[in-house]
């Protein structure tokens, strides 16, 4: 095929300047991402101060029990040697999973409000960031941030926990080949992400979209109208009705709804021969109908920091 003589060929620079405008749609979210993280440090202090308490723990503890355990094990049943070897993996877990939870409220009720308080709104919405990329970057801390670097803290944990029990056993004589037959790190970590995931990131996303809403709406006080609303429906529902829907609803959604979980639990970790119902967690209407009020509440929330300011 001929082409012009006069025909310039193409700059290194066109090439160039190429990929920066395929990567502006995902750049602002992960540096705004970045940002959050940089700014509230206690979103992964808070996690390992919690495994170092988890850890001190297991130095005091696991020397005084573990060795009575294992010479008990003989005596009780295989599901019953599982839950005693677990249990202290099981309050591992369940420490940091409140630790969790504890960060993605104070962090969502504080993420909107906290830049108008102290007038950092200003300098923020000075950049070539949007305020869809800025809420969007707020929203994934307790969505995803947060969750997966508690299953990553969590998981790094439980081998510590393992590598200290097996001290124990080798220096009290007993076989370590006890925690080896009855202890599975990988399926307690996979099951651990599992739950991570599914109840304390989609499951409790409408409990974060409401939380950073009601921070971007209020100007003081954002814990008491973040729970002032429920409480007053709860109270109109029962004085009115004598009927307790809302309460009801507000439990399942808190305590992760039957689709997310397992058919049989140990503890904070399933039993081995437990399967996954990912299949039915995903068809599950309450997932979708949560969901979308998420993507409601974040609506919302964009579109309150596009017209607020500082306070």
């Amino acid at each position: 095929m001929n082409t012009p003589a006069n025909a310039m060929p193409a700059s290194p620079l066109d090439s160039q300047t190429s990929t920066p405008a395929a990567m502006s749609a995902t750049r602002p979210i992960y540096w705004s991402v970045r940002r959050e993280l940089w700014e509230h440090r206690f979103i992964y202090i808070a996690p390992l101060v919690a495994a170092g308490v988890v850890v001190l723990g297991s130095l005091i503890s696991l020397p005084l029990r573990l060795p009575g355990v294992v010479r008990g094990l003989p005596m009780l049943s295989a599901a019953k040697q599982q839950a005693a070897l677990q249990q202290h993996y099981d309050i591992a877990a369940g420490l940091l999973m409140v630790t969790q939870l504890l960060v993605g409220v104070f962090y969502s009720l504080d993420a909107l409000h906290g830049e108008r308080r102290d007038r950092s709104i200003l300098f923020w919405k000075s950049l070539p960031v949007s305020d869809r990329a800025t809420v969007l970057s707020k929203a994934s801390i307790p969505i995803v941030v947060v969750p997966l670097l508690t299953w990553a803290i969590t998981a790094v944990t439980m081998g510590i926990m393992w590598l200290l029990s097996a001290a124990v056993l080798l220096g009290s004589g007993l076989s370590v080949a006890t925690l080896w037959t009855r202890l599975s790190l990988f399926q307690m970590a996979l099951m651990l992400l599992y739950h991570l995931v599914t109840v304390h990131a989609l499951w409790h996303a409408p409990v974060y979209g409401w939380l950073l809403l009601v921070s971007g709406w209020a100007r003081r006080a954002v814990f008491l109208w973040a729970t002032l609303p429920v409480l007053a429906i709860l109270a109109v529902e029962k004085i009115v009705f004598n009927s307790s829907y809302f309460a009801s609803l507000l439990v399942y959604r808190f305590a992760g709804g039957v689709e997310a979980m397992g058919s049989s639990m140990s503890g904070n970790f399933p039993n081995p021969g437990m399967q996954l119902t990912l299949g039915r967690y995903l068809t599950s209407p309450g997932l979708w109908i949560g969901l979308i009020i998420t993507a409601a509440f974040l609506a919302a929330a964009i579109r309150l920091r596009r017209y607020r300011g500082p306070i």
